[in-house]
């Protein structure tokens, strides 16, 4: 995305070269001749920076900084002048300006200071997004995405809650079975009877049983009292098991049958008891491949997969991961009673470069850590500055050319004459480059931002 500056300046002959300055480094320039035009296009959610000389006219640059600051007092202002006023300067800086240069400037000088203050909005605009997903969540326990895949599931979540069919989830590690589980039972008829979850992998053999069917006194060695089983506590409500590939041979011919006749049997009794029943099945591993299913009944997964929902794992919907961290900052924060925390440029690069293994549950668990002030080992960047180290410098060049080459061409939508300004190489240099690098750049025609 090009970066927006509000450029400030009454005379038009500077005005106009400064912006050809900061133009040819890639950023998007609006100029303006006066204070008051450029404060009346700008409200709390300019992603840019402004750059405004300070001697003008009617407003002049001290005075649109302070009504920049009443407007939002974390818009960077960077301030130029050719007086070279020491005591002026030291003030604005103290005042909240973000960089005051003197005329005449090196023009690098210039562009790197639009440049940090561009990635000090960025962060800020970040913050606020994350504040704002986590405000917007719907309930205690949602199910945050904004990808397709997230999009697809709650629609089919919603489309079927309501149709006491059987469900089986299947997800890695830590996607969040359970709450598509919780949520079927909430948006459905049964949110008024109990949702009664079982972790299959989680109990002994022997005990397994004995939790899902209950028992009468008696039944076994030890059964001194009556237990209602989880199965015949979740009538008329919910029953998640989770982990379900783990459930044991012996108990699995007993839950077929329970899932056949919607009735179950407690041990030690020949008694039948009809249950109002709604099981919803997670499992780790796909039980439609026989190679995993190992000794899962294939009749039992043919019963539970009436519908079947694939939660994808967090590396496959990266747009989705600042949004759950900022819940669950927001979250961390209220739990502990912290202030929540400015995200840092380590910390973003860390939620868009990660892989997250451990997925939504380990999002959760990282953002806790940088609400309570630790910094994680991952996000030390020690790793990889060390691997960065460890490539020729001038192979480092090469991609940080051919990066640089790429975004200008996304950003111009591939428009040569556009992309040669902004890169400031005479045409041949340009497509030898492309050459060299192997960028097409038909591939980014008409694909702008």
């Amino acid at each position: 995305m090009t970066i927006p500056v509000h450029l400030v300046d009454d005379d038009r002959d500077l005005l106009r070269a400064t912006a050809q300055t900061l133009q040819l480094a890639g950023f998007d320039i609006t100029t303006f001749t006066s204070g008051r035009e450029a404060i009346a296009a700008l409200d709390e959610d300019f992603p840019g920076v402004v750059v405004s000389d300070i001697r003008m006219p009617g407003m002049d640059g001290l005075e649109l900084f302070a009504q920049i600051q009443g407007l939002d007092a974390e818009i960077p202002v960077v301030l130029v002048t050719g007086h070279g006023d020491i005591a002026m300067a030291v003030k604005a800086i103290k005042d909240g300006v973000y960089d005051f240069v003197t005329k005449p400037f090196a023009t690098d000088r210039l562009i790197q200071s639009v440049r940090r203050a561009a990635e000090k909005r960025s962060l800020v605009m970040e913050n606020r997004r994350l504040r704002a997903a986590a405000r917007d969540v719907e309930g205690d326990l949602p199910l945050i995405g904004q990808s397709r895949a997230m999009l697809r599931l709650r629609d089919m979540l919603r489309q079927i809650a309501d149709t006491d069919v059987d469900v089986l989830v299947t997800g890695e590690t830590g996607t969040g079975k359970e709450v598509v589980a919780t949520l079927l039972h909430r948006w459905s008829r049964r949110a008024k009877g109990h949702f009664v979850a079982l972790n299959c992998g989680a109990l002994p053999e022997q005990v397994i049983e004995s939790e899902l069917f209950g028992h009468e006194p008696g039944a076994f060695t030890g059964a001194q009292k009556k237990r209602i089983g989880r199965i015949e506590h979740s009538s008329g409500g919910t029953l998640f098991l989770d982990e379900i590939e783990s459930m044991p041979p012996e108990s699995q011919v007993r839950m077929l049958r329970v899932l056949e006749m919607r009735e179950v049997t407690p041990l030690g009794t020949n008694e039948v008891r009809p249950v109002d029943l709604r099981v919803v099945a997670a499992a780790k591993v796909d039980l439609g491949d026989p190679a995993q299913r190992g000794d899962f009944r294939e009749d039992l997964y043919y019963r539970l997969n009436v519908v079947s929902l694939a939660i994808p794992p967090l590396r496959e919907r990266r747009d989705d991961v600042p949004l759950l961290f900022g819940y669950f900052a927001e979250r961390a924060a209220k739990r502990f009673g912290r202030d929540l925390p400015q995200l840092s440029a380590a910390v973003s690069r860390h939620l868009s470069e990660h892989a997250w293994p451990g997925n939504v549950r380990e999002l959760s668990h990282f953002a806790e850590r940088i609400v309570l002030g630790m910094q994680p080992e991952e996000v030390s960047g020690a790793g990889k500055a060390a691997a960065a180290e460890a490539v020729p410098l001038p192979e480092r060049l090469e991609r940080f050319e051919a990066e640089i080459i790429r975004e200008t061409l996304r950003s111009h939508g591939g428009d040569v004459q556009q992309s040669l300004a902004a890169l400031g190489v005479p045409r041949k240099t340009f497509y030898d480059k492309l050459q060299r690098h192997g960028i097409v750049r038909s591939d980014y025609a008409g694909k702008k931002g």
